[in-house]
């Protein structure tokens, strides 16, 4: 019969597993980038994505949670999705505009930098329904949509504006990072809870629906998240002046 000390700490692989395959799959964006292999370096950093979200799941159900862990994920997602992203970009389009070029890089890196720091020292003071600013995986989608979608359209990369226009989205998901504006985390929607049957065929809905056309539909909904928090930040700002005025009339 095997130890049970030896079958717990075999569980403490799994979530880790989950980060090291997330880990590959930003290393692999980055190898394909400079193969010029533009879409599966795009397609490979949503695939880690798709790792990340599970790992903390999966520690979390396996109640396997560790100090290690979290370092572990936060040193894979910076490469996953604050170099891998702007490596990509770089080399796919921006070096064609110089300067504006890498800077647009290094902001992006910066911003993913400074984003996963501030995450790091805020947990357990922020609302857990919330993200200060567009989390990582989310600006790297941004950038990497951008790249997928561009190329699986066949898009003219070479206009002018192109260029610029990549420029712009690169930017806004560095800047988005650090910003204050509140994102919806989803962390609030547990696996182990039951769920209404309904829930069941909305999800089903949700795959047919991205796997029509998974570039235009990721880049679309992942254009709406990205702008979701200023949205909330101005309607936030209008009540409170609202409520400010309403005072005064009373006042």
């Amino acid at each position: 019969m095997r130890d049970p000390e030896l079958r717990h700490r075999g569980i403490y692989l799994l979530p880790n597993a989950f980060t090291t395959a997330a880990l590959f799959a930003g290393f692999y964006a980055i190898v394909q980038a400079m193969n010029e292999r533009f879409e599966a370096a795009a397609i490979a950093i949503f695939v880690a994505m798709v790792l990340d979200g599970m790992d903390g799941r999966v520690a979390r159900l396996t109640n396997t949670q560790s100090a290690f862990g979290e370092q572990y994920d936060s040193l894979s997602d910076m490469v996953s999705f604050g170099v891998a992203p702007a490596l990509v970009m770089y080399e796919w389009i921006l070096n064609g505009i110089g300067r504006w070029g890498w800077l647009a890089a290094f902001i992006y890196v910066a911003g993913a930098a400074l984003r996963l720091a501030r995450f790091n020292t805020n947990i357990g003071v922020v609302d857990k329904r919330f993200f200060q600013g567009l989390p990582s995986p989310a600006a790297a989608a941004l950038v990497a949509g951008f790249v997928w979608l561009t190329i699986d359209n066949k898009l003219p990369i070479r206009e002018l504006w192109m260029p610029w226009a990549a420029f712009v989205v690169t930017v806004y998901a560095g800047v988005s990072m650090v910003s204050n504006a509140l994102f919806f985390s989803g962390k609030s929607f547990a696996l182990g809870r039951s769920v209404p049957f309904w829930v069941i065929l909305l999800v089903v809905l949700a795959f047919v629906f991205i796997s029509s056309d998974p570039p235009i539909v990721l880049f679309t909904l992942f254009v709406i998240y990205g702008i979701s928090g200023y949205v909330m930040w101005a309607w936030r700002w209008h009540r409170a002046r609202r409520l400010q005025q309403s005072r005064r009339g009373f006042g």
